[in-house]
């Protein structure tokens, strides 16, 4: 869907990056700017204590880009920047804006040279207020400053940490979608614009429905307890084997008695302590215990037969683990096959973009790049000689990836 169009990308970790990969999926050439050292990330594992070939978390963000080693801390860096974002579509940075500023590779200095540019602007707070150059991470700006992190807490228990990358994540569906209606607009108008992405506003967002309750009656209630909950029979039920399912009540009063029949107990389906909303939730606790008592009965695979049966909306609650196995995660899509980094033509498992576009090539263009692997090649594409190249390289402007005396 996105052949053709030329994507830079100067930033590092894995919201950014995260938005590149999607594009690099959907046809787009992603070019990879990383700085002397290559990108954090590439020490994941290392920082670990592990020495692997493949990187799983850092290939994910960056499958099938190029990479292109640069010193943008000296001015030859900046200028050859700011030379590819001339040729590009899209330029997407999670540079903190204060610095784009400085280097003379923010909107409005690149809008001057390419006024077709597209410019995703992603950073933890957004491009305003008194915060807007601090550094944001997932678990500050996406998950604690927005109140995901003290919404999602059980009454009662401290706070816990997000899993790794999962606001950035979320952020990065946000900023692909951005810079794909920003990029209809530029084909439209031949005019650009700047895109900004924050994890903050996307957290906000993710949170919308609570958020929106928060806005309009100026409170919220907390995260309950199974035996608290305020919609009780919309719970989670462990199974005799051990597995736990997640139950999912429709609005009004249509789920109660096939719930009933569903764990045998048919003689509750006209008790005026559970037959109306109202009175389930006022005697929570016992609807919940009668409920364990029932699912606790039967197996998995038993109470899924029965929940089916009686077309109650469920799902098994899974580990990663168990969904890397799912049959319908693989009829989804939701596993893609990577190309290893070897070179050796052999491939691993990996997650796939989050959209599917079916009949057409939306996976994995390639493996992810070595540091600098397409430095010498995208400069050359630019009209720079074998000597510019071989000085460059000496006075460490750029590099290759490979070590070279100076």
């Amino acid at each position: 869907m996105l052949e053709g169009i030329r994507v830079i990308e100067y930033a590092t970790y894995m919201a950014a990056p995260g938005a590149g990969s999607i594009l690099s999926d959907w046809g787009a050439e992603v070019i990879k700017i990383e700085p002397p050292g290559g990108d954090p990330i590439r020490k994941f594992f290392k920082t670990l204590g592990t020495d692997i070939q493949d990187n799983p978390v850092f290939d994910f963000d960056n499958r099938g880009k190029k990479s292109v080693a640069l010193d943008t801390r000296t001015d030859a860096g900046q200028a050859i920047l700011r030379e590819l974002a001339e040729s590009a579509d899209v330029f997407l940075t999670n540079v903190r804006p204060g610095g784009l500023a400085r280097s003379g590779l923010d909107y409005d200095s690149l809008k001057a040279v390419n006024p077709k540019l597209v410019y995703c602007s992603l950073t933890g707070y957004g491009l305003d207020g008194p915060d807007a150059d601090k550094p944001g991470f997932d678990v500050a700006s996406f998950w604690s400053r927005s109140g995901a992190a003290s919404a999602t807490i059980p009454k009662g228990q401290e706070p816990f940490p997000c899993r790794t990358a999962f606001g950035d994540h979320t952020t990065s569906i946000s900023a692909a979608a951005g810079i794909c209606a920003a990029l209809v607009e530029a084909g439209r108008t031949g005019k650009g614009r700047l895109v900004e992405a924050s994890l903050l506003r996307t957290a906000l967002y993710t949170m919308g429905s609570d958020f929106a309750i928060q806005l309009f009656f100026g409170r919220l209630g907390s995260t309950k307890a199974r035996h608290e909950q305020t919609v009780p029979i919309m719970n989670f039920f462990r199974t005799a084997d051990d597995h736990w399912l997640c139950i999912v009540a429709r609005q009004g009063e249509s789920d109660w008695a096939p719930i009933c029949r569903v764990i045998g107990r048919e003689d509750l389906i006209d008790d005026e302590r559970f037959n109306s909303a109202k009175g389930r939730r006022a005697n929570a606790r016992e609807c919940v215990d009668i409920l364990d008592a029932g699912f606790g009965q039967f197996t998995r695979e038993e109470a899924a037969r029965r929940l089916d049966e009686h077309a109650i909306a469920w799902a098994p609650v899974q580990t990663l683990a168990e969904a890397a196995q799912d049959p319908q995660v693989k009829a989804a899509g939701g596993i893609v096959d990577v190309l290893s980094s070897a070179g050796d033509g052999s491939s691993y498992s990996a997650p796939a973009s989050p959209v599917r576009f079916p009949g057409a090539d939306d996976g994995p263009k390639g493996a992810a790049p070595h540091y600098g692997q397409h430095t010498r090649d995208i400069l050359a594409s630019l009209g720079r000689s074998q000597d510019d190249l071989v000085q460059l390289l000496d006075s460490g402007v750029i590099s290759d990836g490979t070590k070279r005396a100076k």
